[in-house]
Parts: structure tokens; C-alpha cells; sequence
């Protein structure tokens, strides 16, 4: 009987561990550019106030490039704030393993989309941008 109840307590650790370990996107993430394949940023996902939200930390750009750049694309209060330390993810809640239900958007072109992200593995985050029925998937890798 006392085996029993040792293995009863173990089997909740465990799974109360791989629940919490489910959950754990918070950090530093590095994102892909579609296009060529080469890191453009760190975004670190963090949490406030049960939401969770994404912000840059650093931007990987050419030596003739800008290396602190403002969005001149953004609209509404980013329009001209520099994209280092802009949250270009917002308002996201955890439920079930995925952060759903808020935006992402792209400083880039200053657009927004509904966003939903979950973790694959320990070190790979899928993220993906919603316009109605149409989306992108990304692939981010752990940065830390």
C-alpha cells in the first residue's frame, strides 16, 4: 500500500512538472526572416498581470543599415518609437498549451494580426499570424 502511495505522489509531480514545463515560453526567442532564413531579432516573451506579451531586445541588421531604427510604418502610439524595446506582441493568455488571443505585429510593414504561439519543444516556438481565415507560421529558436 505505502508503494502504491509513493507511486500515486510520483505520477502527480511528474505530470504537474510536465504541465509547468508546457507552459514555460517565457524568455528570449530568436526570430527567422521568411525570405532569406537569418535570424532578424530577439523578442522576449514575458509576463504581466496574467497577459503575456513580447518586446525586441535586439535587432540583427547590416553595417549600412540602421541599427537602431524607428517604425515609420507603425501606426497609433508606436508610429515613430524605435522598434528596440517596442512589444510587438500583446495581450496573449495562456490556456491549454497555447498563448492565444491577442496581436503580433510587424514592424516592419506596421501591420497587426490576431496571434496564437505554443511551444514544440523546449527550444522551438511556433508563432502564427491570423487575418481571418489566413495565416503565416514562424519558427523561433530559445535564445538563452
Amino acid at each position: 500500500m505505502k508503494q502504491l502511495m509513493q507511486l500515486c505522489v510520483l505520477v502527480v509531480f511528474l505530470l504537474a512538472g510536465s504541465q509547468l514545463f508546457a507552459q514555460d515560453a517565457l524568455g528570449k526567442w530568436k526570430t527567422i526572416d521568411d525570405n532569406t532564413g537569418e535570424a532578424k531579432s530577439i523578442v522576449e516573451i514575458y509576463e504581466k498581470d496574467g497577459k503575456y506579451y513580447g518586446k525586441v531586445v535586439e535587432l540583427f541588421r547590416g553595417p549600412d543599415e540602421e541599427q537602431d531604427p524607428v517604425c515609420e510604418e507603425c501606426t497609433g502610439s508606436r508610429k515613430g518609437q524605435k522598434i528596440i524595446g517596442m512589444n510587438i506582441v500583446t495581450d496573449m493568455k495562456f490556456s491549454k498549451d497555447v498563448y492565444s488571443g491577442g496581436e503580433i505585429m510587424d514592424p516592419e510593414n506596421g501591420k497587426q494580426y490576431t496571434c496564437k504561439f505554443w511551444l514544440e519543444d523546449e527550444k522551438t516556438l511556433k508563432v502564427r499570424g491570423y487575418i481571418a481565415f489566413l495565416y503565416r507560421t514562424q519558427t523561433w529558436h530559445r535564445a538563452d
